[in-house]
């Protein structure tokens, strides 16, 4: 399994949409860790790091901020925007 850059953004936006709690989010990137899984070819390093600062995100002293997020997205090649729709 190569793990890509596409994947971990999806999963950091299922996060700020609120598909995802805090707790699975983390869990999932300390089992991408743990795996035998390839990075994506010239993102080792980059997928590496967000990973194991994300597999901390659960403990309180870390934690995740929004701006974290907007970092790593970033980092990893997309631009972030936000849409706010009234539900009325």
């Amino acid at each position: 399994m190569i793990i890509s850059r596409k994947m971990l953004a999806g999963m950091l936006i299922k996060y700020l949409n609120r598909e995802m709690e805090l707790t699975s989010l983390a869990s999932w990137a300390e089992e991408m860790m743990m795996k035998d899984a390839d990075f994506e070819n010239g993102y080792f390093e980059l997928l590496r790091d967000t990973f194991a600062r994300i597999g901390l995100a659960d403990v309180r002293e870390f934690g995740l901020t929004w701006d974290d997020c907007y970092d790593y997205l970033h980092r990893l090649g997309y631009d972030v925007r936000v849409e706010v729709f009234e539900t009325i």
